[in-house]
């Protein structure tokens, strides 16, 4: 009589619930101890309405620092180099030091200028305001 022999399979199995349970436990681990940070952002609303004797605007006069779509820099309508904004706004509130900066920014400007400019106006203490241009340079 002749054995019949019978392939067995070779081939092992991998058994995968191992491994999905500590993959989901080092998700977990990793979500619960992450830190999350808030940004702050730039306020964009408006001053409130103010209506009164009391509530008359202060007249100063303003700096004008306009960004256009080339990301090119005016202070008071002279070209000025971002890096020298400052400097320039300086000067300005020199000859008078209640005036106060207007940022006028084109839609197609770098976000990344208009942010540096802020952030060198709010940490030297210079009021700022913020306004944006349409295309055809006018104020919105």
């Amino acid at each position: 009589m002749r054995k019949r022999f019978r392939k067995r399979d070779d081939q092992a199995e991998v058994n995968m619930t191992p491994m999905l349970d500590i993959v989901f436990i080092l998700l977990i681990f990793f979500i619960v101890t992450a830190t999350f940070l808030s940004e702050e952002g730039v306020d964009l609303r408006p001053p409130p309405e103010c209506e009164g004797a009391g509530c008359e605007a202060p007249n100063r006069p303003v700096i004008l620092i306009q960004v256009d779509s080339d990301n090119q820099v005016f202070v008071n309508q002279d070209r000025t180099d971002i890096e020298r904004v400052l400097a320039s706004v300086n000067r300005h509130r020199a000859e008078n030091p209640e005036s106060a900066v207007l940022l006028e920014v084109h839609d197609e400007s770098d976000h990344g200028v208009v942010v540096r400019i802020w952030d060198d106006m709010g940490a030297n203490g210079v009021p700022v305001s913020i306004q944006r241009t349409d295309e055809g340079g006018r104020g919105m």
